[in-house]
């Protein structure tokens, strides 16, 4: 028997035509299928971001975190429901914010990965509405902050969680992949 996955989902609404779901079994291969095309996007762009991706690597084990209920989609009423874009949303830190953040500090916190939109709606500011809608449209108890990183080396992901309204919070150096990550937080009311 499949345990229900509780959903935190408080308001589904992002714009007049994308509107939020908490991801399932079924839409695994779709969501694969963004993160892929995201990584490729971020490639031809002169970006390593999610470069595993395209080696078959998944760093945030997506398929398991849609099992998880921590992957949320968003679909277009207007396009079929076509999938516009995906983030991962995890209540806990996993073992690469420990390892970014450190092991002090995560009460309170909700992590943030793999903001992805389909190209097929690039330049709608929906990674925009996204962000906001992360902060306002799903609800978890006893967090009232939002971290998340990115590759330190690509500006334009750099820029836009600083418009987004979150605090840089310093870099840190991952070992193992001998990259730099910028950390970002914005404390929201929940």
């Amino acid at each position: 028997m499949i345990e229900s996955i509780p959903s935190f989902i408080s308001d589904a609404h992002v714009t007049e035509d994308i509107f939020a779901i908490q991801a399932k079994e079924d839409d695994t291969a779709e969501v694969m299928a963004l993160l892929i095309q995201t990584a490729e996007w971020f490639k031809r762009n002169g970006s390593t971001q999610w470069s595993g991706l395209l080696q078959g690597e998944d760093s945030h084990n997506t398929k398991d975190a849609i099992v998880r209920g921590q992957v949320y989609g968003f679909r277009s009423g207007s396009r079929a429901n076509a999938l516009a874009g995906i983030v991962m949303l995890l209540q806990q830190p996993s073992a690469w914010d420990r390892e970014l953040w450190g092991e002090e500090g995560h009460e309170g916190a909700a992590y943030l990965h793999r903001l992805a939109i389909s190209r097929d709606f690039g330049g709608m500011r929906l990674g925009e509405h996204i962000m906001q809608w992360a902060e306002r449209g799903v609800r978890f108890p006893g967090q009232d902050r939002i971290r998340l990183d990115c590759i330190n080396s690509n500006p334009f992901l750099n820029s836009f969680y600083r418009k987004a309204g979150y605090s840089y919070m310093g870099e840190a150096f991952i070992a193992v992949t001998s990259l730099g990550f910028s950390k970002f937080e914005k404390v929201v009311s929940r």
